[in-house]
């Protein structure tokens, strides 16, 4: 399911994706510890998510459940951005990574396991 977040929206799902299902208030607490958020600003924020779709509410207490997986925002938002700034091609957000020594010794290898790894997927 593609979601689009925004920054703010992001929040919220992160005490979701970290916490598992909280109570709005608490994730308002969360917030306000986090960034300075007051609790109406934390309420708009979760009614957006609520309308889009990535989260659900249920009773008692406004519990919020997140209705997606961090791994699913993260896949369409590198599919976004590879298709927004790279023309479509993996291998240029690749090339970009790898310009300039950007990454360290330990990234470059991560990154190599996982090229490998996908290689030898079935």
């Amino acid at each position: 399911m593609a979601v689009k977040l925004f920054d703010s929206e992001l929040k919220v799902m992160e005490v979701l994706w970290r916490e598992g299902d909280q109570t709005a208030k608490h994730i308002s607490d969360v917030l306000k510890d986090e960034t300075g958020w007051n609790m109406n600003t934390t309420y708009t924020v979760i009614k957006k998510c609520i309308a889009k779709g990535a989260i659900a509410r249920s009773e008692p207490h406004f519990l919020c459940h997140a209705c997606v997986s961090k791994e699913e925002v993260q896949a369409d938002e590198a599919e976004a951005l590879v298709g927004k700034l790279f023309g479509g091609a993996p291998e240029q957000l690749f090339a970009a990574l790898l310009s300039g020594g950007r990454l360290s010794k330990e990234q470059l290898q991560r990154l190599k396991k996982l090229v490998e790894d996908a290689h030898d997927a079935p």
